[in-house]
């Protein structure tokens, strides 16, 4: 269970997943594999009918969702955003990183019919990200480290921003206002003695799912539902289960998604068959990423830091390429924002895999590249 709580592994298996989910999809058993995926289970009766793949969209994701809003929780309270005057940096960088790659793909697809995608080049895949800071940046110092979980951690905020504000449809606000209630029963029981009793946590059980249950049915997005319950949740009790949970969501949750995600059929056109909103992901994600957060990194840096706290342009440059690994969080918005477009949404599937792996190869060189560098410097 230690080895699923690793970046590198979670990084790991997060791709060899989406290479199997492409793999399938692109051969012989590929009918059988996606009528799996679309196959509906589920309780009719209570709204539950949905097929396998909304089931892990909808339903598993909330659970990842639930542990990094219980991160984003505890590092308000005691981690990197805990202290402003050094976190409003890494924060105006990473709306830095999110302004430029829309920006570009706006520019990109301008009167092209596709400008809705925008969403999707604005995320950062914090496993991805700190994965390859750990594979290739042993000897990079912590306050690099520090500055990337800032940006992504951020970034992941803002993603949930946008999954609220931009894809609740056919909104239904009394199962919203219902869903208030367990909610609110759920942080209540989380912050008395009973939550340390079998009985305690099985009710913590009981009141998330029916939140959950709620929020779906509210035309919220699902994953809100794992949001909300991480961020009421007592601090105590979601950072022991934002612990248990993580090799669950390394090695089940993230992985299944990543192989539900990336199973599209390749076009038989060819690049002949690509539309605009390919390409402005694939030029909007690793090239919007980096431009976004080392120029707003660099230029907050020199207005709100002491020279002594600011990162040079080579570590902004490292932190950029780093969180320009879009995947998960790319993927899942890709989803959302090409909804009912399914032709384009296959594109989009391959369009982010395709920036996400130009990221991961031009990181891992500059990462290594500036881990060389503090290696030299400290002998």
């Amino acid at each position: 269970m230690k080895a699923l709580r690793s970046p590198q592994l979670s990084a790991g298996l997060l791709l060899t997943a989406a290479v199997i989910g492409i793999v399938l999809a692109n051969t012989a058993v590929s009918d059988n594999f996606l009528g799996l995926i679309d196959t509906h289970i589920g309780p009719a009766s209570i709204g539950l009918h949905m097929s396998i793949g909304h089931w892990i969209m909808d339903a598993l994701l909330s659970v990842f969702f639930f542990v990094v809003a219980a991160e984003l929780r505890h590092e308000v309270r005691f981690g990197s955003l805990s202290n402003v005057r050094t976190a409003v940096v890494p924060v105006l960088a990473s709306v830095g990183g999110v302004v430029a790659p829309l920006t570009i793909y706006l520019l990109i697809t301008a009167g092209s019919g596709f400008e809705y995608g925008w969403p999707v080049p604005t995320a950062t895949d914090i496993a991805f990200a700190l994965g390859v800071l750990a594979i290739f940046g042993k000897w990079i110092p912590a306050k690099i480290r520090t500055f990337l979980l800032t940006v992504a951690v951020v970034d992941d905020v803002i993603a949930i921003l946008l999954i609220a504000v931009l894809f609740t449809r056919d909104a239904r606000p009394l199962f919203a206002l219902l869903a208030v209630v367990p909610l609110v029963l759920f942080a209540l029981v989380s912050h008395t003695a009973l939550v340390r009793r079998l009985g305690g946590a099985l009710l913590l059980v009981v009141l998330a799912l029916c939140t959950w249950w709620l929020v779906y049915l509210s035309g919220i997005h699902a994953t809100i539902a794992g949001v909300a319950l991480g961020l009421v949740m007592a601090d105590a009790i979601a950072d022991k289960t934002r612990h248990a949970l993580e090799p669950f969501v390394n090695g089940g949750v993230l992985p299944l998604f990543a192989l539900v995600a990336a199973a599209v059929v390749f076009p038989s056109s060819g690049f002949d068959g690509l539309t605009v909103a390919f390409w402005g992901i694939v030029i909007a994600l690793p090239v919007g990423k980096v431009i976004g957060i080392a120029g707003a990194g660099w230029l907050a840096g020199r207005v709100l830091a002491p020279p002594g706290e600011r990162l040079d342009v080579a570590d902004l440059l490292t932190v950029g390429v780093a969180g320009a690994i879009g995947f998960t969080m790319s993927l899942l918005l890709g989803e959302l924002a090409f909804a009912g477009h399914d032709d384009v949404g296959d594109q989009g599937v391959l369009a982010v895999l395709a920036a996400s792996v130009i990221a991961i190869v031009a990181a891992s060189l500059v990462v290594g590249t500036r881990n060389i560098h503090y290696r030299n410097l400290k002998r």
